[in-house]
């Protein structure tokens, strides 16, 4: 599972050159010679076959899930301290030197991700058949795009996956402001845009078995658009309540109207997204815990998700072997802390007090929510409420107060598990009396919020490190480690992709220039000034 997609720039070079001496050719004799007389054309084409694409691409459950690996859990996750690991591999656990771990999600974003949003959107426009499916194709493509301008900043927005439909090979990379500006313009519009009375897309990976399909596709867009705005709360807390106003009443209002993609088992384009990138090749099981800080708030709280979420497994477990004799009781649970390596340094594991003596001690991902079959969370109404909550802490938005949106978040995010099947189900009684043991408090709203907000993003690395980012909350204690590129202080950024600097240089040495401390991973994006 190591194997890497991503190419030696002289590969690319040469591809480009290629491309430009076939471009010159004559167009007669390329209709001629590269006809398939019995292919389908764009005109016949269903283009709802792109949406299950885009979509399944968009959680990394796919041969390129290298990057879910790579960038998110050894990266982000790490970060996060949501997961740690005495191994090199795991670069965002210390904050290690990692171009080509920085660099894998923006490589792997564009050849697949964007590539698929950008065609879907491409091939729907003003096309009466697909008026809804062009409103979503538009939503999905500002999702995908969120995603890697959080991640990175600047990033090619408005050219990318051009290079089919508009012949650029070189995008710019925009500015994140107004690359923010335009996906929530995408968003208001295509959300306003659907009809109850138009197509009922096929293929649709999220929502396709919903009864009420186009509804369920107003509260995601609408969902979606609150996440947006409130990315802006230091930077521009105006525009962010302006947006949160307009969307209120029209989120998602249960865990019915949650996200969710249903992996399958033996097509390596449908296995679960986290269990594609590392749990074959047994990255996690092998070489990655879930991190002390995690583990020590589920554990102090008296969590109901503890022994859903974290499993200490047997210590002669191999991957994809029995897990049997391990062991999901909370009490045995216990998470590795950040920051050490598995030499015999100062830094060395052996050196933590209280050290089990053995990594294998030390809890991972349950088999219950880390296997080949198991769902992704994409979008949750869990996340919705909230958010909700935070903006009602702020500003007093809504007739709804921040109390009441916390407690339903706090809930939703608990019972939501049950979408891992039986295994995973937490009663709404047991979610209530957590609630009842941790009630809101106004005082410290926000880090309340937050905090939670944090715990219901396990496994959804990127989103738990923007929303700390944007926040400051959980509180987290960074790590300090020989080597760090940034010592002492959670990064604030992935550093460019070394490939596109080497093919994309003049566009990304203009990118470069514009951030503050250079393509370094504390330099700050426009939204986390």
């Amino acid at each position: 599972m190591q194997l890497n997609m991503r190419l030696p720039s002289a590969y690319i070079l040469t591809g480009a050159i290629l491309l430009l001496a076939i471009v010159s050719c004559k167009k007669e004799d390329l209709l001629k010679t590269n006809t398939d007389p019995n292919s389908v054309s764009v005109a016949v084409f269903d283009a709802n076959n792109i949406l299950t694409a885009t979509q399944l691409y968009y959680t990394g459950s796919t041969d390129n899930a290298i990057e879910v690996e790579e960038t998110e859990i050894q990266g982000a996750g790490c970060f996060i301290q949501h997961w740690a690991s005495t191994s090199g591999f795991f670069f965002g656990d210390k904050y290690l030197f990692s171009p080509g771990g920085w660099g894998s999600f923006f490589d792997h974003a564009y050849t697949t991700q964007v590539k698929y949003a950008v065609d879907l959107y491409t091939n729907t426009i003003a096309k009466e058949q697909y008026k809804n499916l062009h409103q979503i194709s538009r939503i999905m493509k500002a999702l995908v795009f969120e995603r890697i301008t959080d991640v990175y900043g600047d990033v090619p927005y408005f050219q990318a996956g051009q290079a089919y439909h508009g012949s650029v090979y070189f995008p710019i990379y925009d500015k994140q402001q107004d690359i923010y500006a335009d996906l929530l313009k995408e968003v208001e519009e295509a959300t306003d845009s659907l009809d109850e009375n138009a197509d009922k897309p096929k293929g649709d990976v999220f929502y396709a078995n919903n009864s009420d399909q186009i509804a369920a596709w107003k509260r995601f867009g609408n969902t979606l658009l609150l996440r947006m705005a409130m990315r802006l709360t230091k930077i521009d807390p105006a525009r962010a309540q302006t947006y949160v106003t307009k969307v209120q009443g029209l989120t998602m209002t249960s865990n019915d109207d949650n996200a969710i993609v249903t992996h399958g088992t033996n097509d390596p384009l449908t296995i679960n997204r986290i269990y594609r990138g590392i749990g074959e090749d047994g990255q996690i099981q092998l070489s990655g815990q879930i991190s002390k800080t995690f583990i020590d708030f589920l554990k102090k709280n008296n969590d109901p998700r503890l022994p859903v979420l974290s499993y200490v497994y047997p210590t002669d477990f191999s991957p994809g072997g029995p897990t049997d004799g391990g062991s999901s009781d909370a009490a045995h649970q216990a998470g590795l802390p950040n920051g050490y390596d598995a030499g015999s340094t100062s830094h060395g594991i052996i050196n933590f007090p209280g050290y089990l003596g053995n990594t294998n001690l030390y809890s991972r991902p349950s088999p219950i929510i880390f296997n080949n079959t198991a769902p992704t969370l994409v979008l949750t109404y869990a996340e919705s409420e909230l958010l909700l909550a935070d903006a009602a802490n702020r500003w007093h938005i809504g007739d709804v107060d921040a109390a009441t949106h916390y407690q339903n978040g706090v809930i939703a995010a608990i019972t939501a598990l049950a979408a891992y099947g039986d295994a995973g189900t937490i009663s709404a009684d047991d979610a209530q009396t957590y609630y009842d043991a941790h009630p809101y408090n106004d005082a410290k709203g926000l880090e309340m919020i937050n905090t939670q907000f944090w715990a219901a993003t396990f496994f959804n690395e990127y989103e738990a490190w923007s929303n700390y980012r944007r926040t400051g909350y959980p509180v987290l204690t960074p790590v300090n480690y020989p080597g760090s590129q940034s010592p002492g202080a959670i990064p604030h950024r992935m550093a460019y992709s070394t490939v596109d600097k080497q093919v994309n240089s003049t566009n990304y040495n203009a990118a470069v220039s514009a951030l503050t401390g250079g393509d370094k991973i504390t330099s700050r994006m426009w939204w986390d000034k």
